[in-house]
């Protein structure tokens, strides 16, 4: 198991275990806010798994491509495609149940409130908080090496979560100390209140990761890249004194798919094969990032057509 691999696997295990103590505590204290975080959490957590399972089929993938097997016959084509996919459907899901979260938080409010019993609330959110903090420096450091998305997306959510729990932990406080004074007919209010500020925060949270999946999905160029590959491949043009070239260019996940089709002169002396092999080895080292995940194709023709 890889690093990455490892990393999600840990994560979904911490998740679940607070998510559980979670829902469990909430039910006790009557919080819908901490009982919304357990399956907020529990929501992730399933997702992470998710996250995981494609994680190991790129790994499985790759290592097919290069040794051959079932798999690699099975799917020529890789799994890049459903990283971008699980990050949307992550996003999408989560947004959904914040927004359901945020309409019954609403309507609690505008009645008369939930009772709550803060001693419990306030000691869950505590060490809640604590444990979120831990899970967010671990998952961070470790990906600094990783450089995974999903472990990426993973860290920040931990972060979210660390800061949501300890504005539960200030609520809650804030609640216990209006008990016994003329301002008590609040504290009813203000587990419902928290849960409405943990719905705003959350909901616009994972428009970007959305955005980019979407991006990814439909096989949007990313320009920076599309810029270095045209760069490249203009410079080989004019280099070999070909007539010119046609790039396609596309970033999936964690995989970069690059086409160079060059259109050579119809007379343009004939080479041996190991001559083009060895300037494709060299345009693919310009190109860099050679890895499992970088599918780059490249092309010589005299024929315009083909270039299409």
């Amino acid at each position: 198991m890889n690093g990455e691999q490892r990393l999600l696997r840990n994560s979904m295990i911490v998740t679940v275990m607070l998510a559980g103590v979670g829902v469990v505590v909430g039910t006790i204290a009557g919080s819908d806010a901490i009982v919304f975080d357990g399956m907020y959490s529990l929501a992730d957590a399933a997702m992470t798994a998710l996250a995981l399972g494609v994680a190991r089929l790129i790994a499985a993938s790759n290592a097919a491509d290069a040794a051959g097997g079932r798999l690699h016959e099975r799917f020529t084509m890789g799994f890049w495609h459903l990283e971008p996919i699980v990050l949307g459907l992550n996003g999408v899901l989560l947004t959904g149940a914040s927004i359901y979260a945020l309409v019954n938080a609403i309507t609690a409010l505008l009645s008369d409130g939930r009772p709550l019993s803060f001693g419990p609330a306030m000691a869950y959110a505590a060490i809640g908080t604590a444990a979120d903090i831990a899970m967010a420096v671990y998952v961070t450091r470790a990906n600094r090496t990783v450089r995974s998305q999903l472990v990426a997306l993973d860290g920040r959510a931990w972060i979210m979560t660390s800061a949501l729990g300890a504005a539960l932990f200030v609520a809650f406080a804030l609640g216990a100390m209006l008990q016994g004074t003329r301002h008590a007919w609040m504290t009813p209010y203000v587990d419902p209140a928290a849960l409405v500020v943990i719905c705003l925060v959350i909901i616009p949270a994972p428009f970007q990761t959305i955005r980019a999946a979407v991006s990814d999905i439909l096989l949007v160029t990313p320009p920076a890249l599309k810029l270095r590959v045209d760069g490249i491949a203009q410079a080989t043009v004019d280099r070999y004194g070909f007539v010119s070239y046609r790039a396609y260019v596309a970033r999936v996940g964690r995989g970069t798919q690059i086409e160079l089709n060059f259109i050579v002169p119809p007379d343009t002396p004939a080479r041996r094969l190991e001559e083009w092999d060895a300037l494709r080895d060299r345009i693919g080292e310009e190109l860099g990032d050679d890895t499992p995940n970088r599918w780059l194709t490249i092309v010589f023709t005299t024929d315009p057509e083909w270039a299409v």
